[in-house]
C-alpha cells in the first residue's frame, strides 16, 4: 500500500533587509539544517509589513507567515518600525482569533544579522509546528468558502483597521513590556470588540446567506454605477481635500450607494487617504457601502 501524502505546509516569510534576511543568509553560508518551507520576501524594514499583506497570504493559500526584524530598539531607523510591527502583529493575532484561525499561524522574532544559528533553531520550530496544525481553515475545521468569505471581509476592513490602529490602539510607551502589558490586557479586548469584533460578527450559519448577497452585489455593480457622473463630481471639487464629504453626499445621492472602486477613485482623485473615506462612509449612517433602490419608503405614523 502507497504511504500516505504528507503535508507540506507553505509559510510566506517577510524579513528586514538589515538584520533577519542577514541573518538567513547566515544561515544558509553556515550550512544550518532547517525545513525549506518557506519563500522569503526582503524588506527594508518588518514595520512595512502591512495587515493586508498577512491576510493576502492567507487567502492566496499559504498556511503560516513569519515576520523577522531587528531587535527592539536597534531598528536601522529612526522611526522604530519593529515596534509598529510589534502592534500590528498583535492585532492580526487578534483578527485571526475572532475568525476562527490559530494565531500560532502568524509568527514575529527579532533576529540579527549575526544570528544564523537562531533563524535556523526558529524555523526548525515553526515548521513542525505548522505541519502539526494543517492546511489553512481545515486544521481548524472551517469549511473552504467560509474561510474564503472571513478572509474577505477583514480585508475590507483593513483601512478602518489601521485607522483605529494609529487613533485607538497606540501605546504611548516604546517597551516591549508596555506593548505587551496594553495588548493582553481587557481594556484593549474591550476596544477591540467594540472598534473591529462587532463589525466582523457573522455566525456560521450565516456565511452562505452572505455569499449569495455578495454574488448579487458583483452582479449589480457595473449596472449601478454611472461612472461619468462620479466623475463630474469628482472632478467639481479636485484638490480640494476639504470637500470629501460633499463629494460623498453628492455620489450617495446620485447613485444610491458607494461601490469599493468609487472610494477607491475619491481617495486618489482628492489626494485623501483611503483610511479617512473609510473612516466617515462607515461612521455616518448616511453613506451606504449596500446597494439600494432609488425609492426610499417612509412609514407615516399619523
Amino acid at each position: 500500500m502507497a504511504a500516505g501524502h504528507k503535508f507540506e505546509p507553505r509559510i510566506l516569510g517577510f524579513l528586514c533587509n538589515w538584520c533577519c534576511y542577514a541573518g538567513a543568509d547566515l544561515a544558509g553560508v553556515s550550512r544550518y539544517q532547517y525545513p525549506p518551507h518557506m519563500r522569503a520576501i526582503r524588506l527594508m524594514c518588518s514595520g512595512r509589513v502591512d495587515p493586508a499583506h498577512i491576510f493576502r497570504a492567507f487567502s492566496t493559500g499559504q498556511d503560516a507567515v513569519f515576520i523577522g526584524g531587528c531587535h527592539l530598539n536597534d531598528c536601522h531607523y529612526v522611526t522604530h518600525g519593529n515596534y509598529d510591527a510589534l502592534s500590528m502583529v498583535y492585532i492580526c493575532k487578534k483578527l485571526m482569533e475572532h475568525i476562527g484561525l490559530n494565531p500560532e499561524r502568524l509568527r514575529l522574532e527579532w533576529v540579527s544579522a549575526g544570528e544564523g544559528i537562531m533563524f535556523a533553531n526558529i524555523m526548525n520550530e515553526f515548521g513542525p509546528r505548522i505541519e502539526k496544525l494543517g492546511p489553512l481553515g481545515k486544521g481548524e475545521g472551517i469549511d473552504e468558502h467560509e474561510l474564503e468569505f472571513k478572509l474577505e471581509a477583514v480585508a475590507k476592513l483593513i483601512p478602518y483597521i489601521k485607522l483605529v490602529q494609529s487613533e485607538r490602539l497606540r501605546v504611548s510607551v516604546r517597551t516591549e513590556e508596555a506593548y505587551k502589558k496594553f495588548f493582553t490586557s481587557e481594556e484593549f479586548n474591550r476596544l477591540f470588540n467594540e472598534l473591529i469584533g462587532d463589525k466582523l460578527a457573522l455566525s456560521p450559519s450565516e456565511v452562505p446567506k452572505h455569499l449569495n448577497v455578495s454574488a448579487r452585489n458583483q452582479n449589480v455593480k457595473t449596472a449601478a454605477v454611472d461612472i461619468d457622473k462620479i466623475d463630474q463630481i469628482i472632478n467639481k471639487h479636485k484638490g480640494k481635500a476639504r470637500s470629501l464629504i460633499q463629494v460623498l453626499l453628492e455620489i450617495q445621492s446620485q447613485n444610491h450607494w458607494l461601490p469599493q472602486e468609487v472610494l477607491d477613485k475619491v481617495s486618489k482623485k482628492l489626494d485623501v487617504p483611503l483610511s479617512r473615506v473609510m473612516q466617515i462612509v462607515t461612521f455616518h449612517k448616511t453613506f451606504s457601502l449596500m446597494p439600494k433602490g432609488q425609492n426610499e419608503v417612509l412609514k407615516n405614523y399619523e
